[in-house]
């Protein structure tokens, strides 16, 4: 489908055009068109005034729509990329938790069926392994039945399936986790940073060895630490201070608030943040109770407060955000201009992704990943690829 979307305020990486027209044409942008005049061979979407994004990229998701990629089913991935469409997620990388080796080898199993079937949601960019190479202090509310050191001889058998993962999160700290960061970075997998306890110096040799991402940062992560007289920077500082480090941002308004957005932002800069939902999946759903991870025997959570919790309230235990929530609460709460709060949620996930060659941007020559919102962030319509995924009666 050749589509000509006009009327519209046009988002580009640089600037936002307010009356433009973009078209696509064999799943690609062809054109920004300043004159936003009609052009013929194309089918015209009035945009209203509203505004034409590139589509959101979420880098860790683990579920919505009442599924979690855990549950290891072909249809439940189908759905997680059917549901997050509808809010703006053109692009993701579907997340794990700590399991067992098998269970982690049926997910890939299954994402890869999933991938090739997925022709009405998100594009699915590999798999995120998290864990279960964590710190157990930070597990939060990941399982600690699973949590261990990176032993070779286990992810040895899951890396025969490197095509399969986009990244993989450890804690650098354990025994173990710098010749593991080493492979990772050997198969073209991105090693990030997650649920631990380092200090700045173990955090330095992570990045030496491979680790370039810090996941969810303030969530599962130290910071100022004290033994005896002497001061340790956590995790937190060093993501701050190192540009060898981008970051993950959980902006659903619930895990950070307001000052640590703002301080997340004025340090790190649009193009080291990715805004992320980390979302489970009780995302686009009104439920008030649900599960994390697997359904059969995974650990029972509540909803409230627009976060998922343990039901002793001790931690969060997941986010039910949708990607427009995201770059909303960057705007509203962190006073981000929305051509960066934009780019947090495009361009920048889509270079940590490896794939900003072709996604996360409106440019000509780009894949047509394409949304329309409006003012509220609420999402008007996608398209995937040039398909249209998702249309609330804008079209």
């Amino acid at each position: 489908m050749n589509i000509q979307i006009f009327n519209a305020k046009v988002i580009t990486p640089f600037e936002i055009i307010p009356l433009a027209s973009v078209l696509i044409k064999e799943g690609k942008i062809s054109e920004i068109d300043r004159t936003n005049t009609k052009k013929s061979g194309f089918e015209h979407w009035d945009a209203d005034g509203c505004y034409v994004s590139p589509g959101f990229i979420d880098i860790h998701v683990h579920g919505g729509g009442g599924h979690d990629f855990m549950d290891g089913e072909v249809e439940g991935f189908l759905k997680i990329a059917s549901i997050h469409a509808q809010y703006g997620t053109t692009s993701m990388v579907p997340t794990s938790l700590t399991s067992e080796k098998d269970q982690l080898l049926h997910i890939l199993a299954t994402y890869e069926r999933a991938h090739a079937q997925n022709q009405h949601g998100a594009v699915f960019l590999g798999m995120h392994l998290e864990g279960p190479y964590f710190a157990m202090n930070q597990r939060g509310a990941q399982d600690p039945r699973y949590i261990r050191d990176p032993n070779p001889a286990e992810y040895e058998e899951i890396l025969k399936k490197a095509h399969l993962i986009a990244r993989w999160s450890a804690a650098p700290e354990r025994l173990g986790a710098m010749a593991f960061g080493r492979r990772l970075r050997e198969e073209g997998i991105l090693a990030a940073i997650a649920h631990t306890d380092a200090i700045y110096e173990e955090v330095l040799e992570a990045v030496a060895n491979g680790y370039s991402l810090s996941t969810h940062l303030y969530s599962g992560m130290s910071g100022v630490t004290r033994k005896n007289a002497f001061r340790y920077a956590g995790v937190i500082e060093s993501s701050l201070l190192l540009d060898e480090l981008d970051v993950e941002v959980i902006a659903d308004g619930v895990h950070l608030p307001s000052p640590l957005l703002k301080l997340i932002y004025k340090v790190k800069g649009p193009e080291k943040i990715a805004l992320i939902t980390d979302a489970m999946r009780a995302a686009g759903t009104d439920v008030d109770s649900s599960i994390l991870g697997h359904k059969d025997d995974g650990l029972p959570v509540i909803i409230e407060d627009g976060v998922a919790k343990l039901p002793d309230r001790s931690s969060f235990a997941g986010s039910v955000a949708t990607t427009n929530r995201l770059v909303r609460t960057m705007v509203e709460m962190a006073d981000v201009p929305l051509l960066h709060a934009v780019n947090m949620a495009t361009r920048t996930p889509a270079r940590i992704a490896g794939v900003s060659h072709q996604k996360g941007s409106i440019l000509q020559g780009m894949d047509a990943d394409v949304i329309i919102f409006d003012e509220h962030l609420n999402v008007k319509a996608t398209v995937i690829e040039g398909r249209r995924v998702y249309d609330n009666h804008l079209v």
